[in-house]
């Protein structure tokens, strides 16, 4: 199935992504309920996938692989809990974005088995062999406070759990990754994990852009990664 592009407006469609760092799951943070839990027991239509990420391509742009100024982060492999979790918290209003919002509702993308078409279909695209990495000036530290306070939840290579809502971090845009995490540090993340908010409360600006390069120079497993130019064969150019 072919799909071609639709109006330009729905260019600030779809910035998702989960928290960045964590320590522990807190009780009560992902009760869900709602669409989310709705849409987790659906079983995904691939074609519907592929009609429903046509809104989220004029921002994330067809491949999913985002921006690698960070302006829209990479899509592309994503676990699919992770992506229904965030855009139900979207809908419902538990995340602010207020940008993405109106393009988000029912309205425009369709109901809970939209979600989990859309999650399942993002998942399954081949992430970007070349996301934009941060200036590489301070690895060592990085390095240092990942394995000390990321480990845990994303893993040593930053793929996260599908299982329990944490997200792949390997292979994001690092200005991205700064952003959110600055956002989630400063309260404007709702529904970021309250450990992780306790977690990265006393990190320096320093240390956060030490940590977000070391992360955004993880790389995904090589059958995860596409390749370089890979043009997505369900849309017309």
């Amino acid at each position: 199935m072919k799909m071609k592009m639709t109006s330009a407006f729905m260019a600030t469609v779809l910035a998702f992504a989960a928290p960045v760092l964590a320590e522990t799951a807190t009780e009560g943070w992902n009760n869900a309920g709602g669409e989310q839990d709705e849409a987790l027991n659906l079983v995904p239509d691939h074609e519907n996938g592929i009609e429903t990420y046509e809104v989220c391509s004029a921002c994330h742009q067809l491949n999913g692989w985002g921006l690698p100024d960070g302006t829209f982060p990479q899509l592309a492999g994503q676990h699919v809990n992770v992506i229904i979790k965030q855009l139900a918290d979207i809908r419902a209003q538990n995340r602010d974005n207020p940008t993405m919002y109106p393009f988000a509702k029912p309205s425009e993308i369709g109901g809970a088995q939209s979600i989990m078409d859309v999650a399942t279909y993002i998942s399954k695209l081949p992430m970007n062999p070349e996301n934009g990495i941060g200036p590489g000036d301070n690895l060592e530290l990085g390095e240092k406070l990942y394995k000390d306070n990321c480990v845990r939840c994303h893993g040593e290579n930053g793929e996260g759990s599908n299982e329990k809502f944490y997200p792949r971090i390997h292979g994001q845009h690092y200005n991205y990754l700064v952003r959110q995490f600055e956002w989630i540090r400063d309260g404007k993340r709702r529904n970021a994990n309250p450990d992780m908010v306790k977690q990265i409360a006393e990190f320096s600006d320093e240390e956060m852009r030490a940590v977000l390069d070391y992360v955004s120079r993880l790389k995904p497993h090589p059958e995860m990664i596409g390749e370089p130019g890979w043009v997505n064969p369900d849309f017309d150019w």
